[in-house]
């Protein structure tokens, strides 16, 4: 369902605008130089309503978060938690992952998180999928040599497609689960909004963790 337009979207941003990156072109492909400081960069793509970033942020704010979001409605959700909770270590990008392409050649996470994403069920719309080899070369430029991928997701399909597009781009896969709300990695997950309307329905939750490997001289 798509989602109605918040009212006075314009003054929100606007009184937001310290969080919001923009012009992403004027950080000359380094996105790290926003935040002013050397601490460690993290990603996320999709936030939403920024349930997940919000605590992830208030659990380390010795690193810096980077969270991605197209729809402004739900942008701007995000970024009131994070002004209203005074955090200085998330800033939003506004737009489509596509957009990180401007970073790729400077900008360097050391783990890109990837909650919930479209499956795009049809197998012809394989390719615009996150875990498609197509966007892993993206995530690939953007991290650290041995930078992770953490994945999770409700739809089965897409797990398990993602499983085998990271192996095939000769990924090492680490912490996989079927339902991690009953797994040894439960107390340390961080939910989203989605997480907890699907969880309360029963639905399991996949996660895993996909490191690229460091490359040959």
């Amino acid at each position: 369902m798509r989602m109605r337009k918040k009212k006075h979207l314009k003054e929100r941003l606007a009184d937001c605008a310290d969080l919001i990156i923009s012009d992403i072109m004027r950080y000359n492909g380094d996105i790290q130089s926003v935040f002013q400081n050397s601490n460690p960069l993290h990603m996320e793509i999709g936030c939403g309503k920024g349930a997940f970033i919000l605590e992830t942020a208030k659990r380390h704010p010795d690193i810096n978060f980077i969270a991605v979001e197209k729809n402004y409605n739900v942008l701007i959700l995000a970024a009131e938690k994070i002004k209203d909770a005074g955090l200085s270590n998330v800033k939003f990008i506004a737009g489509d992952a596509n957009l990180l392409r401007a970073f790729e050649t400077r900008t360097k996470c050391d783990i890109i998180y990837i909650n919930f994403c479209d499956p795009w069920h049809k197998n012809s719309y394989r390719r615009r999928r996150l875990t498609h080899a197509q966007h892993l070369m993206l995530w690939e430029k953007l991290l650290h040599e041995n930078g992770e991928i953490h994945f999770k997701t409700d739809n089965k399909n897409l797990f398990e497609f993602s499983l085998n597009s990271f192996s095939e781009y000769d990924m090492k896969l680490k912490n996989i689960t079927f339902d991690l709300h009953n797994s040894a990695y439960k107390d340390e997950n961080v939910m989203t909004e989605y997480e907890r309307l699907f969880s309360a329905q029963g639905q399991p939750i996949y996660r895993c963790e996909a490191a690229f490997r460091q490359k040959a001289e």
